[in-house]
Parts: C-alpha cells; structure tokens; sequence
C-alpha cells in the first residue's frame, strides 16, 4: 500500500473483523515499519487494525523523518504534512477519527505528536516513546481544534543516552500546564522499549481510549 508521495505503509489487519480501531506506527531513525512488525503480537489487542509507516527519506538501510543532525524543521513538516494526509485519507475512507490512533518511536515519537495534536478532528490516542517535542512553542500556537481533549501517552526511559530524559519531562511538564490532556510515564530503560512493564501501559492506554 503506497500514498501518492513518498509513505510506504503497511497494513496489518484486526484479528477480529470488523476492526474497532487503528494505530499507525511510526519507526525511529533508521529503522523501518519491519522493525515494528513485532508490536501487533505484543500488544495482543485483536479488535485493532495497524498501519506500519516507512519514512520518506533513505538513511543507511532504514528511513528517517528528517535530518538529523542538522536542521530538522524542514524535514518535520514535511513529513507532518505526508501523515496527515495519509490519516486525512483513512477518515476520508470511512475511519472515525476518535477510532485513530498514532504511536511512535524516537523520531516517531516526535512526529506523533507533531502530527496528531495539529490533526483537525479529534484522534483517538497518541502514544510517544521515548522521543522529544520539536518546536513546542509554535506546536502550541497551531494546535488543532481538538488538541487538548486528545489523550496521549508519554513515555521515557530514566536511562537514555541518546534522548536524556530531563529535558524531555521539562516538555511534558509544559504542555500539561497548557492544557494538553498528557500522560508522562518513565521507565529504567536506555534508548529501548521496557518489554511487557512498558507494553502493558501502552495496552492498558490504548484499550481505554480506543477499545471502547
């Protein structure tokens, strides 16, 4: 399955028909939707429908959804306006947005919330792991209509080398007070997912936003 510009997405469907929900997952840098191909077996959630998403831009035998180092801004709004489309297309396909949800990781992670708290209707759920927002001043200026009664999860590892945490929850802590229905979570992780302890926080999140 392929959009008109640059997103490779594939589908994985609900084990049980027909599907309640939608979570499009969004890789890190360099990895790809097969390095994700894991989360539907993990998650055991049979009732949701997953779109793993490629990011546009080759980087050493995986994709990135910008440039990094160097200046991201670009790269992030392009890749903001490829996803939107692709979600604008799946609402477009008889998708109920509060049945939508985002979750991604690292770069993912910044782009799930890039995306989904600009996003025109209201999602169903964001799940960020393990990434940092870009640009939270001008994310808070150009919210979507819905932003603040959309739920998200944030979740960090107390561990990272690669995204230090402390910044991050500084972030977090910010959106909080301007109203942002978010989550923040931490875990004694690296740069990683926390097996089942993180996994089943986001199953229990996801069922209560989107099982229903």
């Amino acid at each position: 399955m392929n959009t008109p510009a640059s997103l490779r997405v594939e589908n994985v469907p609900a084990r049980q028909t027909p599907a309640r929900a939608l979570l499009v997952v969004l890789h890190g840098l360099g990895d790809s939707s097969q390095g994700w191909s894991w989360l539907p077996g993990e998650l055991r959630l049979p009732w949701l429908e997953y779109d793993l998403v490629d990011a546009p831009d080759p980087y050493y035998g995986g994709y990135s959804w910008y440039d990094l180092p160097g200046d991201a801004g670009p790269g992030v709004r392009r890749s903001r306006e490829l996803l939107s489309r692709w979600i604008d297309g799946r609402i477009a396909a008889g998708y109920p947005p509060e049945r939508i949800g985002i979750l991604g990781f690292s770069q993912g992670c910044l782009m799930t919330f890039d995306v989904g708290w600009r996003v025109r209707q209201r999602l169903g759920a964001l799940v960020g792991i393990s990434g940092y927002i870009h640009d939270p001043a001008t994310l808070l200026r150009e919210l979507g209509p819905e932003a603040r009664r959309v739920p998200a999860l944030f979740t960090h590892g107390t561990q990272d080398p690669v995204v230090p945490m402390m910044p991050v929850r500084a972030q977090a802590q910010a959106l909080k007070e301007a109203g942002l229905d978010l989550e923040w979570r931490e875990f004694p992780k690296a740069h990683t997912v926390a097996g089942e302890a993180e996994i089943s926080v986001i199953r229990d999140f996801l069922t209560r936003h989107l099982g229903g």
